[in-house]
């Protein structure tokens, strides 16, 4: 997949998943939402969250975002988190308005009372496919 295959991927409010390890080195994996640029994926867990707790323990995780639909495009990554109380806000509302659309992302900003932290996930080592050359066309046509 190339560069701008995944930024479509990562630009569009694609479906997501975040693993962090518990102390026993079992694996916790939850939904998140998420924004992306050129060096970070995103992510804002409220404080109390479990996945922070074990962040903090444990900054290693695995992030894997992907399409529900064809093409099934899809990045993976394993990598440390960087935690930060930095841009809370912005980043909430930024990543609510791409699930939600802008007035719904906002009004779901506003009822959220715990505060927050920015979980930034270095892309330098995601990985991408695109199961697009397997996918079988029922028209006869490349997808």
């Amino acid at each position: 997949m190339d560069r701008e295959e995944t930024r479509a991927l990562l630009e569009a409010p694609s479906a997501a998943v975040m693993a962090v390890y518990r102390a026993d080195g079992t694996i916790l994996m939850t939904p998140v939402w998420f924004r992306a640029d050129d060096e970070w994926i995103e992510i804002v867990i409220a404080e109390g969250d479990a996945k922070l707790e074990r962040l903090r323990a444990d900054p290693r995780c695995v992030f894997m975002a992907f399409e529900t639909t064809p093409p099934f495009r899809g990045l993976r990554m394993e990598v440390e988190a960087a935690l930060s109380t930095d841009g809370v806000l912005s980043a909430r509302l930024a990543i609510a308005s791409r699930y939600l659309g802008a007035e719904d992302g906002q009004r779901y900003v506003e009822q959220r009372t715990k505060p927050g932290i920015v979980v930034r996930l270095p892309l330098g080592s995601a990985r991408t496919w695109d199961l697009r050359p397997i996918i079988p066309s029922t028209s006869g046509k490349a997808p």
